[in-house]
């Protein structure tokens, strides 16, 4: 059993809410219950027949209300002889009348076709097909497990706003038929994660290879209704699609966010809510940082005091707790829901006094010390000359393997200042071994470049300078690179000298300085190709409650997700802040917690700010938004 959990903190002080209730994160636990009893292909679609059939019903006879007949009957005209041949209705065809002539009497959409972040690969706008959602309107989805649940998840994110039913049914060609259609197709451009967005006012179609794909078209649909489709409660607005198309596909197959929840622990639901936010932006690693000098996090059988004694403390006086096998797979299993996959740290072999803590015999004088509350870094590791450690570390990396689906395990490897070169070298290179031998790839802070180089083998360079020899060296052997610059991407940087929490030893990171360098280019000697992606960790030294953790993410978040994504050629810092402030508004009404920097053009609306734990009843006040 775990450590208790710490208390949920409040995110938003209640004076900063926005004026309709805020919602989860879209796609939060909540709204997965929500997903799974609105799905199940043709099944989920008869069970909900009774529902969609008066929401249609009065859908049909509110249009009639509004429309007039002589508009009705000219558009009804255009729905003609080629659409029945392709096998619809006189019903669908009728409902594509009334949407038409809704369409044309309402507002245009109060969306651009290209307001997207991470900004599309290509954009092709139709001013007169915008698309009317409408309370009679189906998902159909191809026949498919992973496709279907995908379609739960959409339908889970548009329910709670919009207040329709939205039933899901499953058929072997999806098409919109007045509706949204997800189909999985056989292009083989889109690749592993690409989609095809195409918008009219008979409906929206979501193409993809794979359910990634449709996952990640899913969440730029998400952004193109209006703002108000993050409230969780039903809201009255017209839900007006722009019409067009967009193409789009990843720049980069590695798009990720670390969290550090060995400094200060952070229960399984905040993780689920990161791994929203990740997804709402289209990331797809999560990077979970989870051993310290601070805190061990996860529960291992075969050493078992690793979690209950190196898991009890953190950075201060704040609680720590750790994560069960089964809250591991938890979070696990939610990212990979979200076709997000997590990639577990246990860093050695410095940075580890909590394991040393539990079980001395791993240390140099086989003595244990103290547990360690502080920030210092670069004074603890396990001892490389005692046999007993390959033991240990075999074991612990062998565990976490057989919960971890993905094939990464990264090993950490940063400052450790004690340990001589060349006997840390040859540490690295066995653990490399021991992870090569679980049938995983290797993942390593760019402090192992000089040990010896295993197939398959990924460094993390978190460098500042963007000249690093070692490195360069270790990707002409074959390494290749996740970039995350501590003076670009490490969100534990403060935004300006006057923010709350955060550090400054890399520089001050504003939205402009995470989103202005090129991970193509930036280091020096490395070629383009040897390039993976980029990934913006979040240590926690000075971050304490989820509120805070939403609060550095963002808006400096989605600026690294854009550089992950988009092509370069749409790399433009004035249009992307026009873009990113629109997200204020969504962010205020999902209540989301985040930074109002000077350098975006933000809506009037309100602002979330973080809030520090209080040692008393009452909940502390928030830090002030710069």
């Amino acid at each position: 059993m775990s450590a208790p959990p710490r208390t949920a903190p409040e995110p938003l002080d209640p004076t900063h809410r926005a004026a309709t209730p805020p919602a989860e994160a879209a796609s939060t636990p909540e709204r997965e219950t929500a997903a799974r009893g609105g799905t199940g292909g043709g099944i989920a679609a008869r069970a909900n027949a009774g529902a969609e059939s008066v929401a249609r019903t009065n859908a049909s006879a509110e249009a009639q209300a509004a429309v007039p007949v002589d508009a009705a009957a000219e558009t009804a005209a255009g729905a003609d002889d080629a659409a029945q041949a392709a096998g619809r209705t006189a019903e669908e065809l009728a409902g594509a009348a009334e949407r038409k002539a809704a369409a044309l009497l309402g507002p245009p959409a109060a969306a651009r076709l290209g307001d997207v972040v991470p900004a599309p690969e290509r954009v092709e706008p139709d001013a007169a097909a915008d698309y009317l959602l409408s309370a009679d309107a189906v998902i159909r989805v191809s026949a498919d497990p992973a496709a279907v649940a995908v379609a739960g998840q959409l339908a889970a994110l548009l329910r709670p706003a919009t207040g329709y039913p939205l039933p899901v049914t499953d058929t072997i060609a999806p098409v919109p038929a007045g509706g949204i259609a997800l189909a999985l197709t056989n292009e083989v451009a889109l690749g592993a994660e690409g989609y095809r967005l195409d918008i009219s006012t008979d409906g929206v179609r979501i193409a993809a290879g794979t359910a990634a794909g449709l996952f990640h078209g899913v969440q730029t649909l998400r952004q193109l209704l209006p703002a108000a489709v993050e409230s969780a409660t039903p809201v009255t607005e017209r839900w007006v699609l722009p019409g067009g198309s967009i193409l789009d596909r990843p720049r980069y197959p590695h798009r990720g966010a670390m969290l550090d929840v060995a400094r200060h622990f952070f229960g399984v639901t905040d993780v689920l809510r990161v791994i929203d936010h990740l997804a709402r932006y289209k990331l797809n690693r999560l990077h979970l940082h989870l051993t310290d000098d601070q805190g061990w996090r996860i529960a291992i059988d075969s050493w078992p005091r690793l979690a209950t004694v190196g898991g009890a403390g953190a950075v201060g006086d704040a609680p720590g707790g750790y994560y069960t096998r089964a809250d591991y797979q938890r979070i696990v299993g939610y990212a990979a829901d979200r076709h997000i996959t997590v990639i577990p740290e246990i860093d050695l072999p410095g940075h580890t006094n909590a394991a040393l803590t539990a079980y001395g015999e791993l240390a140099p004088d086989r003595v244990a010390p103290p547990p360690y509350a502080g920030t210092e870094v670069g004074f603890s590791y396990v001892d490389p000359a005692n046999e007993r450690t390959y033991d240990f570390v075999a074991d612990v990396l062998g565990e976490i393997a057989a919960l971890t689906p993905g094939r990464w395990l990264h090993i950490g490897g940063d400052e450790a200042f004690k340990v001589p070169a060349e006997v840390y070298a040859g540490f690295v290179e066995r653990t490399q071994r021991i992870v090569a031998g679980l049938g995983r790839d290797v993942i390593g802070w760019h402090q192992i470049a000089p040990a010896a180089h295993c197939d398959g083998r990924i460094l993390q360079w978190w460098g500042t300078t963007g000249d690093d020899p070692a490195t360069a060296e270790a990707v002409r052997r074959g390494a290749r690179l996740i970039l995350s610059p501590g003076n670009h991407a490490y969100l534990d940087m403060k935004y300006a000298p006057d923010t709350p929490i955060g550090h400054d030893w890399a520089g001050l990171i504003d939205v402009r300085r995470a989103y202005d360098w090129n991970p193509a280019d930036h280091l020096a000697g490395v070629p383009a190709e040897a390039v993976l992606g980029v990934e913006a960790p979040l240590w926690t030294e000075s971050v304490t409650t989820l509120a805070e953790i939403e609060f550095m993410l963002f808006p400096r978040l989605p600026a690294i997700a854009e550089l992950g994504w988009s092509p370069r050629s749409t790399h433009d810092w004035a249009a992307f802040r026009e873009r990113l402030a629109l997200h204020g508004t969504r962010w205020a009404m999902a209540g989301i917690a985040y930074h109002r920097c000077p350098d975006l053009p933000w809506p009037a609306t309100a602002v979330p700010a973080p809030r520090r734990p209080s040692s008393s009843a009452e909940p502390a006040e928030p830090p002030p938004v710069t």
